[in-house]
């Protein structure tokens, strides 16, 4: 029985759609460190906002009954000093408090954020990752959280204060002077009645600075990775005019964004200036009609001062608001991408050890939106069997190896595994019993111990310079200055494509896979090198299960069957000595690939 499966979308969504609070609801989900302690945080902030009210009414208090007919009552005014001090650094304790808390549970909630963002990417579907453009992914799990930190830990300091300030002062100019205050929110109403305009545009705005600052990344990664192929085909001036062409769509896209933000703090600073001037004109009259004392009218001042200036400022937080929103919509967006190789975990089947058997069953596959790549594929391979596909360039042969590792799962059909559907068996089982060993060796800017240790983690030195042994490359590790603490660089540059390879086997036997996948890893390397990486397959080889991805037919030579693939079918199989006798597929190949070494 087939099983189908729907194949995903190959572009990570970028969660536009979501509102802000929606946005939020859904972070704090993700990242529930943002949540633990927030009603003290909160408290701590009705603190410092509280502690900044009672400077001006110490002042009212001073004016007013301070000074009088009868002279300064001293002692009164020291009173009110003192109050006003303890409140300063009651304000001050309180801003600091919560300053620190805001920072550690904002820095330990993104955190998880990354991780778990840097995990999925690893978790999505090959489709996926080579739709989405590199710099864009790393740009989600970098750039994009860093806007969500820079506003949690400022802009969410700032944004909590300055409610809760233009609350407090709002309360008490009630309290003084209802009329003073109609004045004061009668010259913001258009500032606020704007807000809801204001914030879909920035974030829309900002949704393509987020976007355009991937696709800068992708730009300006690319080339730094291929530096040497860039000089080789002198294209330095196309390269560059990539980069210049994506550097200018950003910044066109940031002025653009930035356009609304000055508009904005514009109305902010001209309703500020009206709120001022109307206090005091309107203040005055009233003090002269004796409604509010000179005590009241000052203090009235002092409140405008703490009302106007978070809202001024407020349109840079809601800048950054947008900015982060649209970052923290991208990362969510990631999250939010399905994982189509789903691992059952502990519901998952364990492959027994020893030799794998292995069985497409009816296996068909595409790629969205195009035809399929393989089709109708039936193919069983005992175990303990060597397996050598070949087949044109683009005939299928490579994605019959990435359906076998499970990289991706088949449009249709089932690949099996000692009879188990690949699906079914939990990854770490799968990881364990199979591995690929690629066309070209992965390594990171570490050690070579590193490297090999990445077969078997906490391999022994001892343990490594045997498996080096078996594969009869330990004199090659003898010639490197450092021996296993050799570091091999970025993507293993300090070393040729050769040695790379002889780093990914020694992985690979470090491993003890029961099933090994080789895109012929000999393919990239002189003679010499191809005679003792030879030998060294024929040790890893041994006692299991192999399927190779040939390219030279060296490999077909020597195993047990030879699997031919043209235009995502099996048009041939069985062993070298007979396909090649026979007219057909394999014969022609051969003949090639003959003539191509003669010459």
């Amino acid at each position: 029985m087939s099983t189908t499966v729907t194949a995903p979308e190959p572009v990570v969504g970028t969660g536009a759609e979501i509102s802000a609070m929606a946005t939020i609801r859904r972070g704090m989900q993700i990242s529930p460190e943002l949540r633990q302690g927030l009603g003290v945080t909160l408290l701590l902030a009705l603190v410092a906002t509280i502690g900044q009210v009672v400077v001006p009414i110490t002042v009212q208090k001073t004016i007013d009954h301070g000074l009088g007919p009868q002279g300064a009552d001293i002692g009164y005014m020291v009173r009110m000093g003192v109050l006003a001090a303890v409140a300063i650094l009651a304000t001050g304790l309180a801003s600091y408090a919560m300053t620190s808390r805001l920072f550690t549970q904002a820095e330990r909630g993104l955190a998880t954020l990354r991780i778990k963002a840097f995990r999925h990417v690893h978790d999505l579907p090959l489709l996926t990752q080579n739709t989405e453009r590199r710099g864009a992914l790393v740009s989600r799990v970098t750039s994009d959280v860093d806007q969500v930190s820079q506003f949690l830990v400022f802009g969410g300091i700032f944004a909590i204060v300055s409610v809760g300030q233009i609350t407090v002062a709002t309360v008490i100019m009630l309290f003084y002077s209802w009329q003073l205050c109609l004045v004061v929110w009668i010259c913001f109403a258009p500032l606020f009645l704007s807000l809801k305009w204001f914030q879909q545009r920035l974030s829309d705005a900002y949704g393509i600075v987020r976007a355009q600052v991937g696709v800068m990344l992708g730009a300006i990664a690319e080339p730094v990775v291929g530096a040497a192929v860039i000089r080789a085909y002198a294209v330095q001036d196309r390269t560059q005019a990539r980069i210049d062409e994506a550097i200018a769509t950003n910044q066109a896209a940031a002025t653009k964004a930035q356009g609304f933000t000055a508009f904005s703090f514009s109305l902010g600073g001209l309703s500020g200036g009206l709120a001022n001037a109307g206090v005091i004109v309107i203040g005055i009259w009233l003090g002269f009609a004796g409604v509010l004392s000179a005590g009241e009218v000052i203090a009235f001042a002092f409140l405008v001062t703490l009302f106007v200036g978070p809202v001024q400022m407020g349109t840079q937080v809601l800048t950054d608001a947008q900015n982060a929103l649209a970052g923290w919509r991208r990362v969510i967006g990631v999250l939010e991408t399905p994982a189509e190789l789903v691992d059952p975990g502990a519901d998952g089947e364990v492959l027994p050890r020893g030799p794998i058997d292995v069985e497409f069953r009816d296996v068909s596959f595409g790629y969205p939106g195009g035809p399929l790549v393989l089709q109708d594929i039936d193919l069983h391979v005992e175990a303990g069997t060597r397996v050598a596909v070949v087949g044109e360039t683009g005939s299928g042969k490579s994605t019959l190896a990435k359906l076998l590792t499970r990289l991706m799962d088949p449009t249709s059909g089932s690949v099996l595994l000692d009879g188990v559907d690949v699906r079914r068996v939990a990854n770490a089982s799968l990881r364990r019993s199979v591995v690929l060993v690629p066309q070209e060796g992965f390594l990171i800017d570490e050690t070579l111990r590193a490297n090999a240790q990445w077969g078997r983690a906490g391999a022994t030195d001892e343990e490594i310079l045997a498996s080096a042994d078996e594969l009869g490359i330990s004199d090659w590790l003898d010639t490197l200055p450092r021996g296993l603490d050799t570091r091999v660089g970025q993507r293993g540059e300090a070393m040729s494509a050769g040695e790379r390879q002889l780093v990914a086997l020694l992985r690979a036997h470090l491993a003890d896979p029961d099933l090994l996948v080789l895109d012929e890893a000999t393919s990239a390397v002189d003679p010499q090198l191809e005679m003792r990486m030879a030998r060294a397959l024929e040790q890893l080889m041994s006692g299991r299960t192999s399927v190779t991805i040939a390219h030279r037919l060296t490999t077909a030579e020597n195993a047990d069957e030879v699997v031919v693939v043209d235009h995502g079918r099996i048009v041939q199989r069985g062993p070298h000595a007979v396909l090649v006798t026979r007219p057909g597929p394999y014969a022609d190949l051969h003949a090639s690939w003959v003539a191509q070494q003669a010459h």
